[in-house]
């Protein structure tokens, strides 16, 4: 596939390694040190930062990301064609209102160097970010019930 540049080509790609959850492929596109920022680290790998950087970090959350991921709300919808790129900033939108319902509304920003992702910022919408607070309140709730079983009564402290 011939591509115009570097920001329709990853454009295109990330796109399709993430669907299909080709790590391989995602790391291609991504410098050694490239540093990756989601609200979804956290969430995924029970970190407090939500960055990562270079490759060995970022397979493992991708890896994670992969197995944990069929979610119905995770459609992959967006307006085919339609990115900005400046020449070192790529930027697209998946909207939350999809064809068939809504989806995780997320902005993807990436800075490119050298034809490869050297900073990858994920910016949450508001629906996306209530799916995140359910379901870490959902954790919350089960570790305290873990624990009140287990004879615990201070929780997860």
């Amino acid at each position: 596939m011939e591509f115009r540049d570097d920001g329709e080509r990853i454009y295109v790609l990330w796109d399709r390694y993430a669907r299909e959850r080709d790590v391989e492929g995602l790391l291609s596109l991504y410098a050694e040190d490239a540093i990756l920022e989601t609200p979804l680290i956290p969430a995924i790998l029970g970190v407090e930062r939500g960055a990562l950087e270079g490759h060995a970090a970022l397979r493992h959350f991708f890896e994670e990301g992969g197995r944990r991921r069929p979610n119905e709300l995770v459609r992959w919808h967006r307006e085919e064609g339609r990115y900005f790129f400046d020449g070192s900033r790529l930027t697209w939108e998946y909207p939350r209102a999809a064809p068939d319902g809504d989806q995780v509304d997320l902005v993807e920003v990436m800075d490119l160097a050298g034809g490869m992702i050297r900073h990858h910022r994920i910016y949450w919408g508001w629906f996306g970010v209530g799916q995140l607070v359910r379901s870490a309140l959902s954790r919350h709730t089960r570790k305290q019930q873990q624990a009140l079983a287990a004879g615990r009564p201070e929780g997860d402290r």
